[in-house]
């Protein structure tokens, strides 16, 4: 056997380190010359293949090596209420909010890949188009041989909901000739399959191009009676539908995990031992108080609560609106209504995402407002004041009062952008998107994906602006009734 035929892998390795270590300045000549005392020919094909890549190709030691090389991580997640949206105040969502924290632990920004599909996130993860899936994906065991689960952070129940009124099923046998509309290809078919088995003559209709938040809409419009969705997505829900049923769960509980592809092993470590740290388990409390643990305890308009602090807190506060509302030739009374629903005239409230006080203000917009402190109740009320003013301002002459004052309201909650949104929408749908009514119809569409894809800001959670303006109004015709 020839010296070629014995020289071996280790050796060839230091040959190959010390080749890269030349800083690619090789010419063909002293390749030939290398090549011809030491190397194979499959060790000369490589060294050609370098070359014709360039000097420039970086060389890395692992997946999470290559992340960081790159300066992004991409990450794969969907365009809805729990998972990723566009809010007031920015970027915001569960999932959003978890994967930036990641991003930010490992010195990286996050690209988002917005799908819709669970297998097209599956097919992209695999192909290397993306680093890991952050979408409330749900654990599978027939996906571990193909998939890494990260570890898992929040657990969910497929939950049957229906209308008060309408049909209450108790168990699955109920559910037997009752017409079932659920999203196709989610989990929620898989687990009917499972039972079907058990229950031959169950049977649903699988729904393309529709999200949960959609169908639970249907169900509270009694245009379908039943549905199955995530107990997450319907108590985030359940406050814009109050007439939502819950009857029964189809499943003892599902887990949400991150997925990750199977040959990442570096950054599969690097996302366990993150989860693993105390300031992870610190930051998954906020985030599941800042989007569901309220939702329990959700007041829509408790006017008794509201009868007592008009008598106990308002005084408190009533000149300091009055003084804001004259530098803005605005009313007091709609002022200390909207002061009301942002914090309940409590000048300590704050929110997971920052804003705070009376008029629950960002840090940005406070600075803009010149309010150095958002906890003093005076400065809050004056800054929220100007910045509603601005908002106003920049709202068209053209849409007649009170839908101008009600849009700002609007902006004020949702973001400008998705005001804008709503508006175009409003056109488009035959709607005046110079009249509130014209624009209240536009904006819980902004939730649905045949609408919201085709505009600028995306999705945002519509319904929200909508009741935020209808609660102001209320408490403005009792405080000024009153006055």
């Amino acid at each position: 056997m020839s010296k070629l035929g014995t020289f071996s892998n280790d050796k060839v390795f230091q040959a190959e380190k010390s080749l890269m270590s030349l800083n690619c300045k090789l010419n063909w000549k002293s390749i030939t010359r290398i090549t011809g005392k030491f190397l194979s020919v499959w060790f000369l094909v490589s060294l050609v293949l370098l070359v014709e890549w360039g000097c420039d190709q970086p060389i890395f030691k692992n997946d999470l090596e290559a992340i960081r090389a790159r300066g992004i991580i991409k990450v794969i997640t969907r365009n809805n209420g729990t998972c990723y949206y566009e809010g007031p105040h920015g970027l915001e969502g569960f999932e959003y909010d978890l994967a930036q924290a990641f991003a930010d632990h490992i010195g990286v920004e996050m690209e988002l890949f917005v799908i819709d599909s669970e297998k097209e996130m599956v097919t992209e993860l695999l192909r290397g188009d993306a680093d890991l899936i952050a979408a409330n994906f749900i654990v599978e065991d027939d996906l571990r041989q193909h998939l890494t689960y990260g570890p898992v952070y929040s657990e969910t129940q497929q939950l049957v909901v229906g209308r008060r009124g309408g049909p209450a099923p108790v168990e699955v046998a109920d559910l037997i000739g009752q017409p079932i509309w659920v999203m196709a290809g989610a989990f929620h078919e898989k687990r009917l399959n499972v039972l079907k088995k058990v229950y031959p003559g169950l049977s649903w209709l699988a729904i393309s191009d529709y999200e949960s938040e959609e169908l639970l809409e249907m169900v509270w419009k009694g245009v379908i009676p039943l549905t199955i969705a995530d107990s997450n997505t319907v108590a985030m829900n359940r406050r814009y539908y109050p007439e939502l049923a819950i009857h029964f769960a189809i499943d003892e509980g599902q887990q949400f995990a991150w997925v990750l592809n199977p040959r990442n092993l570096k950054l599969r470590d690097a996302v366990g031992q993150w989860f693993a740290e105390p300031a992870t388990k610190s930051l998954l409390e906020q985030l599941n108080q800042h989007y569901y643990g309220h939702l329990e305890k959700f007041d829509y308009v408790d006017i008794t609560t509201f009868r007592n602090r008009l008598r106990y807190r308002l005084p408190r506060y009533r000149k300091y609106f009055e003084t804001a509302a004259e530098e803005t030739s605005m009313d007091w009374t709609l002022i200390a209504a909207q002061a009301y629903q942002e914090s309940h005239w409590n000048p300590k409230a704050k929110s997971f995402t920052g804003v705070r006080g009376l008029m629950m203000l960002t840090r940005k917009t406070a600075r803009d407002m010149g309010v150095k402190n958002r906890l003093d109740p005076q400065q809050s009320i004056y800054g929220g004041t100007r910045y509603l003013a601005g908002l106003h301002r920049r709202i068209e002459e053209a849409v007649p009062e009170p839908d101008r004052m009600f849009m700002a309201l609007a902006a004020y909650n949702v973001g400008w952008g998705h005001l804008e949104d709503a508006r175009t929408l409003a056109a488009r749908i035959g709607k005046d998107p110079n009249s509130w009514s014209g624009v209240r119809a536009a904006f819980p569409l902004l939730r649905l994906r045949k609408y919201y894809k085709k505009l600028p800001h995306g999705y945002a959670r519509g319904a929200e602006p909508v009741q935020y303006v209808d609660r102001i109004r209320t408490y403005h015709n009792i405080l000024a009734r009153l006055e």
